[in-house]
């Protein structure tokens, strides 16, 4: 996904949550169980949010979510629910929660899918492209509904770049490797980064905008906006 912004766009180093957070701490869990317990400690606040599933090859695929990621500045966590009996139910309270900002880029299909898949509705959910058209406008070109893919948005307010490659393809419900344990884990870390240097513009513009243009939650699989109206 991308932006039609027309400044060039920099070579940026590739970004690394380990980088980033030194001192940080990468949780993967694939039993019910443990999930429960470590998501315990998730402190309410801002998340960055982000979810993976094997690629739908064929039309009539349907492979549910595998892989939800969340992160704050020193922790992400890597739940494989493909692994699991069951949703966490703590994950579920979670994503369901007005307590928790959950950030991400152009998760509402996502947020959609995950319904879908599992009855999981997510509350108080931030589109980051949105934020940073909210926050940035006159820098951004194009409608305001176009997406910007969370590298560029990446390299614009931190000076770093997201590497995809195959990994983003490969299989989600395996046990996973390092290269995609940090590869999810970046996007999450990322997302959080990004939600606290927007919001952070944000609060010192003149007129802050309103939540309204870019917050939004799927309950029950139908999209609202933060007023509890549809979509």
């Amino acid at each position: 996904m991308s932006s039609t912004n027309t400044y060039p766009r920099p070579e940026c180093p590739p970004y690394s949550w380990r980088g980033r957070s030194y001192r940080g701490t990468l949780i993967y869990v694939r039993d019910y169980c443990i999930a429960n317990d470590v998501l315990a400690d998730v402190p309410k606040g801002p998340l960055g949010f982000d979810m993976e599933w094997h690629p739908n090859f064929r039309k009539e695929e349907n492979n549910e979510v595998a892989v939800i990621q969340l992160a704050t500045h020193y922790t992400v966590w890597l739940i494989q629910i493909s692994a699991m009996p069951a949703f966490p139910s703590r994950l579920r309270d979670i994503l369901g929660s007005n307590e928790w900002v959950k950030a991400g880029v152009n998760i509402t299909n996502d947020c959609l899918k995950l319904h879908n898949d599992f009855g999981v509705s997510t509350r108080n959910c931030v589109d980051l492209s949105l934020l940073a058209r909210s926050v940035d406008n006159a820098y951004w070109k194009g409608k305001y509904t176009v997406p910007i893919g969370l590298s560029h948005l990446l390299e614009t307010y931190e000076g770093f770049s997201l590497s995809k490659g195959d990994v983003r393809l490969s299989d989600w419900e395996q046990l996973l490797q390092y290269d995609q344990q940090e590869y999810a884990a970046n996007d999450a870390h990322a997302g959080y980064v990004l939600y606290i240097h927007l919001n952070t513009l944000a609060r010192v513009m003149p007129k802050a905008p309103s939540v309204k243009y870019y917050t939004f939650s799927v309950i029950n699989g139908t999209l609202l906006d933060i007023s509890g109206g549809e979509v």
